[in-house]
């Protein structure tokens, strides 16, 4: 893939029906105002107390059907929120996973469970993407196995890159919005539960700076998708090097 330019993504982590209204209302009208379609992540049986925000919504799938109806793309965020695991699999952010380290039988159970509910609302998966951003081989090999979900949010590198199970990632490198001089795909993971008042007014001061860099999941060319390139390895091998080494 050749890549001249830096491109925004929005990605919104944890939508679930006790999720903070106010907050996913607020960020639902902020990205409206500027035409920006986010990647919004769906845990389809939450299960994590941390994740209870607000009281159960009865329009919450619904509301989810109308985010995909303008556009937004819907990823399957893990199943339920739960992670059990003490490990970080091929994309160790963390040191926990609701899926790394589990046979690949329960990973299918889990898997095929989640996309089933969310595809009993009527919505359409395209992507998925783990809790805590950790995952292991046999988790695409269940997400092929058992969804036809082919793209993933995840890992590490400056551009999209296809790997094993024919399986595209988009990388996702920043937990708030920066500004960045690298050309590359450069997704902003935000959590609306958690969001106070600055992080609403900083959101929105880069979108008006940021405006003509900004573009959705259904723009990039994945046509054009390679293997991960030599530099992405390198970068990858770098980042979670010195994560190790900072955990130490």
């Amino acid at each position: 893939m050749t890549l001249l330019k830096v491109c925004y993504l929005f990605r919104l982590d944890d939508a679930c029906s006790q999720m903070n209204r106010h907050n996913w209302h607020r960020m639902e009208c902020l990205l409206d105002r500027y035409n920006i379609k986010p990647l919004v992540g769906i845990i389809p049986a939450n299960e994590d107390p941390n994740m209870v925000n607000d009281s159960e919504d009865p329009d919450f799938w619904g509301k989810m059907k109308k985010w995909q109806e303008k556009g937004w793309q819907i990823a399957m965020h893990g199943y339920n929120h739960v992670c059990n695991m003490e490990l970080g699999g091929v994309n160790p952010v963390h040191n926990r996973s609701e899926f790394a380290g589990l046979s690949i039988e329960k990973q299918m159970e889990k898997i095929r469970k989640g996309y089933n509910i969310l595809v009993s609302h009527g919505l359409l998966p395209k992507f998925f993407f783990a809790p805590s951003h950790t995952f292991d081989n046999n988790t695409l090999k269940a997400l092929s196995a058992v969804t036809p979900i082919r793209r993933v949010s995840d890992t590490y590198s400056l551009t999209p890159y296809r790997d094993c199970y024919n399986i595209t990632f988009i990388p996702c490198q920043m937990g708030k919005a920066r500004t960045m001089m690298i050309p590359g795909y450069w997704t902003i993971c935000l959590h609306p539960n958690h969001m106070l008042d600055d992080d609403f007014y900083k959101i929105e001061t880069f979108i008006n700076r940021n405006r003509g860099h900004i573009v959705s999941f259904d723009q990039i060319p994945l046509e054009s998708v390679r293997r991960k390139s030599v530099i992405d390895r390198l970068i990858h091998h770098c980042y979670f090097g010195l994560m190790r080494r900072m955990r130490k």
